[in-house]
């Protein structure tokens, strides 16, 4: 007969979960407080609809107001627009390669090559994103500008191209890894139906699995996109820190992430608008990711097959 636990002990574990979450609740609710409040001093400051529609971004104000650039420009939609330039362009490196990739370790691929690609593949995501960085300033930049003067093109050492490919490269683990576990999830019911049918097991994969697995699919896609906003070393080594409102890749852009990173770095003064920006910034990159996923979420409960 096995010892019988005492009831404490069970209180005791749950009121422990409880604390867990609680702690991790107001870490969240400080975090929205603290941007909240600093934004609501900046924008005591500088026109809420400047920054929100602004085009031009050049938070480097005077320190005297007799001197030249006393009023800094703090328009948010350039940075906008290369925050989501070199997030295009990563989804569309890493969709295809963390698509096809999920799509063969879990159809294709025999366990004995998937206990070996699967790891090799996640590595990727283990890499310190200071590291990609330096792959796209040293390696990636240099042969798109090369490869492009060939052509007669002209790109800038740092681009919005070899940022978004970099990125690519580094969030293919996230939509593969996710993709691969929706995929599974499909019941293998399905693909019998559709084989006992005489369909191929690229029809099944066509026309049953993705169909039956793509609001799964959907939701990694945007959780992927929503980590690709937010990275910033990357972006910070290969696409620059010019604030430049164009849709071009081959030029230099830069993102929100960068952007905060350069405010708050050296000896700053806090009352000052150019520092609370980096606030004001924290709080809309927050916003746009909070929709992201949000949106993922709804997404997958809305329109996720019920299986019995």
């Amino acid at each position: 007969m096995k010892p019988v636990r005492p009831e404490w002990i069970d209180k005791s574990i749950i009121g422990l979960l409880g604390l867990a979450a609680g702690v991790a609740i107001l870490v969240t609710i400080g975090i929205i407080l603290s941007l909240l409040s600093e934004t609501l001093n900046f924008f005591e400051k500088v026109s809420i609809f400047e920054f929100l529609f602004g085009l031009n971004w050049s938070p480097q104000t005077a320190i005297r107001s007799d001197q030249v650039a006393a009023q800094g420009s703090f328009g948010a939609i350039p940075l906008i627009n290369g925050t989501l330039l070199i997030s295009f362009i990563a989804m569309c490196v890493a969709t295809p390669l963390g698509l096809i990739s999920a799509i063969y370790l879990a159809e294709y691929a025999s366990k004995r090559i998937r206990d070996w690609v699967k790891p090799t593949l996640e590595i990727l995501a283990g890499i310190p994103t200071v590291v990609y960085g330096f792959f796209a300033a040293l390696t990636v930049a240099p042969f798109i500008r090369m490869t492009g003067g060939n052509f007669g093109l002209e790109i800038a050492s740092e681009s919005a191209l070899a940022a978004g490919i970099v990125m690519g490269i580094m969030i293919v683990p996230l939509i593969s890894s996710l993709s691969d576990d929706v995929i599974n999830a499909v019941p293998q019911s399905l693909r019998d139906g559709s084989f006992g049918l005489g369909a191929t097991q690229s029809e099944t994969i066509r026309k049953i699995v993705l169909p039956a697995a793509l609001p799964g699919i959907a939701g990694s896609l945007l959780l992927a996109t929503s980590r690709a906003i937010g990275e910033t070393m990357i972006v910070v080594m290969a696409a620059g820190l010019a604030a430049n409102l164009t849709l071009n890749p081959l030029e230099a852009v830069t993102t929100i992430t960068t952007q905060i990173v350069a405010l708050l770095t050296g000896d700053q003064e806090f009352d000052s608008a150019k520092t609370l920006s980096a606030f004001a910034l924290g709080l809309l990159l927050f916003v746009i990711t909070l929709i992201l996923n949000i949106t993922a979420q709804w997404i997958v409960r809305k329109y996720r097959e019920q299986y019995d």
